[in-house]
């Protein structure tokens, strides 16, 4: 067994010229019709390849470019919306604090005017308040002097008197009756 495997393999290493002749016939005629049926279109298929390679690159390129310079014009319209925000939050803040300064002072303003009413009210309730202590004062200086003419007294019985007087006074206006006796 082991004899015929070693003797087949022997052909297939033994120099054959015949064969050697037909291989290299079989392999031009080969050669021939694949250069003259299948080179041509091969290669036109591959040089259309590489056209579209070359076409899909500068196209890639192209857009690559274009797609930098939309990306340089957004940074430069968000620079530029960024900028103005800012601008419009100052203008605003400066309005606002214009306004709250226009408010405080029409306030102040206000204010003061109020604080003048008040105190001319007061000023007149004041007056008021006196020429009411006067004209007591002088109803009650009238009503002495009449009770002091009609009966002549000694000072004891006027002092006697004008106490009986000032007890009889009303109470109803407290601060006209104190500054009244205290007058009297």
């Amino acid at each position: 067994m082991f004899l015929p495997s070693v003797l087949a393999a022997s052909n297939l290493v033994k120099v054959q010229p015949g064969l050697i002749f037909w291989t290299l016939v079989t392999f031009v005629i080969a050669a021939v019709v694949l250069k003259w049926k299948a080179w041509g279109p091969i290669l036109s298929l591959v040089e259309e390849r590489e056209k579209q390679i070359a076409s899909s690159i500068e196209s890639a390129k192209r857009e690559r470019a274009e797609a930098e310079k939309l990306l340089a014009d957004q940074k430069t319209a968000i620079a530029e919306a960024r900028r103005e925000a800012a601008e419009m939050m100052r203008r605003n803040t400066q309005e606002m604090e214009k306004f709250r300064e226009e408010l405080m002072a029409k306030s102040r303003k206000e204010a003061e005017e109020l604080k003048l009413s008040a105190r001319r009210e007061i000023d007149e309730q004041k007056a008021k308040a006196i020429a009411e202590v006067r004209a007591m004062a002088v109803d009650l200086a009238m009503e002495v002097a009449g009770k002091l003419i009609s009966e002549r007294m000694d000072d004891s019985k006027q002092r006697a008197l004008a106490e009986q007087f000032v007890q009889g006074l009303p109470l109803n206006s407290t601060s006209a009756t104190g500054a009244v006796r205290r007058t009297a």
